[in-house]
């Protein structure tokens, strides 16, 4: 197999990886409850063991680069699946708390360098024609993730198992080892292998493969940018005058990410939906939407991201936001706009989101890094995405409470209008750019 079909097997099992970090990450809600009354946590314990797996998924995200820099990105995905695979047998067969945190802890560790590692990874085998929807496979994965977790919750507490939690937990497993077996079934990046190994032949029959019409110009960019290389790869390199750029791109588009809100509605859309007087039964409903919103428009993103580009998105993501999140404050403020409105607001920032920042963050992080510096450049930037979304998930509750949802979502509007004008002013369009020819431009 080779040429497109197999570049697209490649992505999706690369992006199976994201269906993992979006499963894990919502399985938590089917156990949550029934973890605090079996063990007898106080709030503060409950509280832990529930965020632990966010503490692992920052130190996930941060590290992740490195074992992908030294021993490639395949093996790095490959204990990634082992990851996931540990810390779901673990968490459903734990007898008793520290254990189970260890366990979702763990299973953080894979969250977050799998945020890491599979962009990065799809990017370096995938042609620039159409590497932007292969690489938003990752989040199109994340969000069906979250969705198949919530089923299989709903579907064994349904069929009425004893310690349901525990199976709901476990379920886990199951495609956390198919995920691990079919790593073995793809080549190491040919990107890694010239930059860190200078294989090129070897390098050369993989991208025969998977990019057949640009194997020549990737074979020599590639090299080119290898022997242009003068600062030694890791996290101080980020910091050098050639890299410093790019570096300052990648944590902005994170930081922007999460300064848009997106987190503290999806943790907390029940609770704000309540606070504009929606009933309980109504609110879950609504929540239910917000799920399907997500995911919908998730996959409009994946089919504009190669056609209209990086930046266009941006611009249709970040206009959304602003008339969204204005809606929303106003909403709360008790103006001429119904607070009944509210829940078609939450969707418009959703589809906003999905469509702008959700399609185009992974694919840009893992674009504008040259090769010798992807991994620990894609680390930086999924640590800063990481290390706001828990500060955001923190506080987001003392916030509410201390200045009201009308300035908090206030606040987020006036953000996103700074990303805006960050977009239209600092942005690059990569789109249909091979990846040496990315970081040819920046560089000038």
């Amino acid at each position: 197999m080779k040429g497109k079909g197999y570049v697209i097997f490649l992505s999706v099992v690369a992006a199976l990886g994201g269906f993992l970090f979006g499963f894990d990450t919502a399985v938590i809600s089917g156990a949550e409850r029934a973890i605090q009354h079996i063990w007898g946590l106080n709030d503060l314990m409950h509280g832990l063991a529930v965020a632990i797996a966010l503490y692992g998924t920052v130190i996930g995200a941060l590290f992740g680069g490195v074992p992908a820099d030294r021993w490639g990105r395949k093996s790095a995905l490959l204990w990634i699946g082992v990851l996931y695979f540990v810390s779901a047998v673990g968490s459903a067969l734990a007898p008793e708390v520290y254990s189970f945190m260890a366990f979702r802890f763990i299973g953080g560790l894979g969250v977050g360098a799998s945020s890491v590692v599979a962009p990065m990874y799809i990017s370096e085998i995938a042609p620039a024609r159409n590497r932007g929807v292969l690489v938003a496979l990752f989040q199109f994965n994340i969000v069906f993730g979250i969705l198949m977790a919530y089923l299989s919750n709903y579907l064994i507490d349904s069929a009425g198992l004893a310690e349901a939690w525990r199976w709901m937990l476990g379920m886990e497993a199951l495609p956390a080892l198919i995920y691990t077996l079919l790593i073995f079934r793809v080549p190491k990046s040919p990107r890694w292998l010239i930059a860190r190994q200078g294989k090129v032949e070897e390098a050369r029959r993989i991208l025969q493969r998977t990019d057949p019409e640009g194997v020549d110009q990737a074979i020599l960019l590639a090299m080119e940018e290898r022997e242009r290389a003068t600062v030694k790869p890791g996290f101080g390199a980020l910091f050098h005058q050639q890299y410093r750029t790019v570096t300052i791109m990648a944590v902005l588009i994170a930081f922007f990410n999460q300064l848009s809100g997106i987190n503290a509605i999806i943790y907390f859309a029940p609770r704000i939906f309540e606070m504009a007087g929606i009933d309980a039964g109504s609110a879950l409903l609504s929540t239910v939407g917000v799920g399907v919103v997500n995911m919908i428009t998730t996959m409009l993103g994946l089919y504009l991201i190669d056609r209209i580009g990086r930046k266009k998105l941006m611009y249709i993501g970040s206009v959304g936001y602003l008339v969204s999140l204005t809606l929303i404050a106003w909403s709360f403020s008790g103006g001429v706009v119904s607070s009944a409105y509210l829940p078609y607001f939450v969707f418009l920032f959703i589809a906003s989101h999905a469509v702008g920042q959700g399609s185009v963050i992974w694919v840009f992080i893992a674009e504008i890094f040259p090769n010798e510096v992807r991994a620990y450049g894609q680390s930086i930037g999924s640590f800063a995405h990481w290390i706001l979304a828990a500060v955001i998930a923190n506080i987001f509750p003392f916030f509410a409470t201390r200045f009201g949802p009308t300035g908090i979502f206030a606040f987020f509007a006036a953000m996103m209008l700074l990303q805006l004008l960050w977009v239209a002013m600092r942005m690059p369009e990569t789109k249909g750019r091979s990846l040496e020819q990315i970081q040819r431009e920046l560089r000038r």
